[in-house]
């Protein structure tokens, strides 16, 4: 069974960094899509940055690219995204979700009903 737990939430200040983290168990597939979407209550949950695992690529959505980096640590079965010159308009509670894939073009083609398992999410809060 395919457990992922996300740490690291909290408030942070306009303009501030925050690392986000999560740990997964019971996930062996080798080709792999790891991404965290976040959601605003009221609004649908969207895609952030993926991690295509065959070849440690990304890929990011356009709020994102140039200001959060995704990563993998194999050795902890870590999934992390590292948040810079973070917005109010961050704030949302984040996931993190994995599925089996074949190429990064298909992990950014996948939308929530794709994949298979998500954390219980975390808060980002960003005050304005």
């Amino acid at each position: 069974q395919v457990q992922l737990t996300e740490s690291g939430g909290g408030s942070v200040q306009a303009g501030g960094s925050l690392k986000i983290s999560c740990t997964m168990s019971g996930y062996t597939g080798r080709s792999s899509c790891m991404s965290w979407f976040r959601q605003v209550p009221g609004q649908a949950r969207e895609r952030v940055a993926s991690l295509f695992t065959y070849d440690s690529s990304a890929d990011y959505t356009d709020s994102a690219k140039g200001r959060f980096t995704v990563s993998l640590d194999n050795a902890r079965a870590q999934l992390a995204l590292q948040m810079t010159s973070l917005k109010p308009e961050d704030t949302a509670l984040y996931f993190c979700a994995v599925r089996s894939a074949v190429t990064l073009s298909s992990c950014a083609s996948f939308g929530v009903p794709a994949y298979t398992s998500w954390g219980q999410g975390i808060n980002v809060t960003v005050p304005s």
